[in-house]
């Protein structure tokens, strides 16, 4: 298995994703392109000690962004993960402010 700090990236901290954290006890972490759901069930159960009820991933296209001199240069794709836990298990994410 890969090291679990190279498969999750980070965790997405947005406004969808604290909702869905506080009714339906998901998290939504940025993923390794190359990770599949085991892998980041493992990495999640890990790092953070809770047990997970499902994966759900999706791949986000990169959008195309102009840059300098009305030149176009495209963003890289990239994966998430939306987990799902168990009853009874939390993670603690905190926010920099």
């Amino acid at each position: 298995m890969k090291d679990p700090r190279l498969i999750i990236k980070k965790a997405l901290l947005s406004e969808k994703g604290s909702l869905l954290k506080e009714k339906e006890n998901k998290y939504i972490f940025v993923v390794d392109k190359g990770a599949n759901k085991i892998e980041i069930k493992k990495a999640i159960e890990s790092l953070f000690k809770v047990k997970v009820k499902d994966v759900r991933t999706m791949i986000n296209h990169g959008k195309i962004k102009k840059v300098r001199f009305g030149l176009e240069g495209p963003k890289p794709d990239w994966k998430k993960a939306i987990v799902r836990l168990e009853k009874d298990n939390n993670i603690e994410i905190f926010e920099a402010v």
